[in-house]
């Protein structure tokens, strides 16, 4: 009696793993280098405060939140990580979010590895949903060192004092870690928008560059538009018009009316582009 051997069959979920991309990904120099700048944010900012012998008072002809903060920004670890979170949120933040979400797809066909990953094969559904939830995992990792080292380098420079602001009162240690920390989740559920938006770019071009540029020009141009007063109700359709409502979290009382409308809009713009993007993957050529 002979017995036939039948080949095993290669399980998708084994072959291309959110475990094996994690580390895919983590060997890749941008991402080390990203995350290195991450760290080193707060130091280089510290380091301005230290030596540039200022003592904050000058906020340099701006005002609103920027003016508000960077007046009370060395008066202790939580004031130093909203004042890093600010100065980041604006640009440094996008091109990370954009970064990590815009290169994905597009740097594999660029180097012509993206049909092979396909012939594995991994089902395209498959493959885009391990990309986007590593995209993910890398873009928060991202701004939770960035919070963490400027929490840990201002209260080690500073202490741990209560949270100051100009517009609330003060608060304890405690409260001032939880209004730090649902800043950071209301910034990264915003930025979802821009790494979005770079994946639908990534998945439609084989240039990482641009993904990764359109992504942070287009949200560029809506930081422009929403400044445009005449412009009237339309600016409260631009994805990043509630960007900066996390400020209404240093208020007494805490203001978070216009935060859950942001979050609503964020929440919205980003299933809308991560929609497109599954829906332009599955329905594309792949050449690359």
């Amino acid at each position: 009696m002979t017995t036939s051997t039948m080949p095993a069959r290669t399980s998708p979920v084994t072959t291309f793993s959110v475990a094996t991309e994690l580390r895919r990904q983590a060997s890749r120099p941008r991402t080390r280098i990203a995350l290195a700048f991450m760290l080193a944010l707060p130091l280089i900012i510290l380091g301005a405060f230290e030596f540039g012998g200022g003592d904050g008072d000058d906020d340099g002809g701006g005002g609103g939140a920027f003016s508000s903060l960077v007046d009370v920004a060395t008066a202790g670890g939580a004031n130093f990580a909203l004042f890093t979170i600010l100065v980041s949120s604006s640009f440094l933040l996008v091109v990370v979010f954009a970064l990590f979400f815009g290169d994905t797809i597009a740097s594999e066909a660029s180097w012509g590895s993206l049909r092979y990953l396909l012939a594995i094969p991994v089902p395209r559904a498959r493959l885009l949903g391990v990309k986007a939830t590593v995209s993910v995992i890398y873009a928060a990792l991202a701004l939770v060192l960035l919070v963490g080292t400027a929490l840990l380098a201002g209260t080690l420079r500073y202490g741990w004092n209560p949270l100051r602001s100009t517009i609330a009162d003060q608060l304890s240690a405690g409260e001032a870690l939880g209004r730090v920390s649902a800043a950071t989740g209301y910034i990264g559920l915003t930025l979802l928008v821009v790494g979005a938006l770079a994946f639908l770019l990534s998945v439609s071009t084989d240039a990482p560059l641009g993904a990764v540029g359109g992504a942070v020009l287009l949200q560029i141009v809506s930081s422009i538009l929403d400044q445009i007063e005449a412009l009237g109700a339309i600016r409260d359709y631009l994805p990043t018009h509630y960007n900066d409502a996390w400020i209404g979290l240093l208020s007494t009382p805490v203001q978070v009316d216009t935060m859950v409308r942001g979050a609503i809009s964020a929440l919205l713009y980003s299933a809308l582009f991560f929609g497109l993007a599954f829906w332009r993957f599955l329905r594309k050529d792949i050449v690359s």
